[in-house]
């Protein structure tokens, strides 16, 4: 199995924590790389003798400058495999053009429904009986990408957001994880918006 990963974070770094806790993903994490100074993910990186880098938006003249300098960190450390983890900032084409069919994302709910930030939230109010996790590949619309992987979890009749993240985060603790190590191991197989995970032996 083969790969550099880059981690892009934004926040506490959960999702980033379960691929650090996963002993076939963790030796490819090279770089954890935020758009803000200061956040978890970034001390849960350190502590684990990961690299870390800040590049904040904010230094960058516009959204192309900035997708340009996340893009060149990563080609700077031979990152063949990008994960977004929490993160929250939209690059641009170029990015995609120099990682195509390597990056993944997770979102806390079952795309096509329910795309932005406030997944959990939407689904709530939406007063849904069924959301998720959904992990797919990134291209350059939001949450938009071919879907890998999805698990279906019930909404509750007693449900807070508190209670249902709770149980979002655990599944895709889990997804996110089996997604990297089948694009690690070469057993995605993209055919147009169709993603399947093969079976066996991984591809050399």
């Amino acid at each position: 199995m083969g790969g550099r990963i880059a981690v892009l974070v934004s926040g506490s770094g959960t999702n980033m924590q379960a691929l650090l806790d996963d002993v076939a993903i963790a030796p490819h994490i090279a770089v954890v790389l935020s758009d803000r100074p200061g956040v978890g993910a970034l001390e849960r990186a350190a502590s684990r003798d990961v690299e870390t880098v800040v590049l904040e938006p904010s230094a960058h003249p516009d959204r192309a400058a900035y997708t340009d300098a996340v893009r060149d960190a990563l080609l700077e450390r031979s990152v063949d495999t990008v994960v977004l983890a929490g993160y929250m900032r939209v690059l641009g084409s170029s990015f995609f053009e120099a990682f195509p069919n390597r990056v993944l994302n997770v979102h806390p709910a079952l795309l096509p429904s329910f795309p932005g930030a406030h997944a959990v939230a939407d689904a709530l109010a939406w007063g849904v009986k069924v959301t998720g996790v959904t992990v797919h590949l990134v291209d350059e619309q939001v949450d938009h990408g071919p879907v890998v992987l999805q698990e279906a979890i019930e909404v509750c009749d007693d449900d807070d957001r508190d209670a249902l993240e709770a149980r979002v985060h655990a599944v895709e603790h889990r997804l996110l994880p089996a997604a990297v190590r089948a694009l690690l191991e070469g057993r995605l197989v993209v055919e147009g918006r169709t993603v399947r995970i093969t079976e066996g032996e991984p591809s050399p």
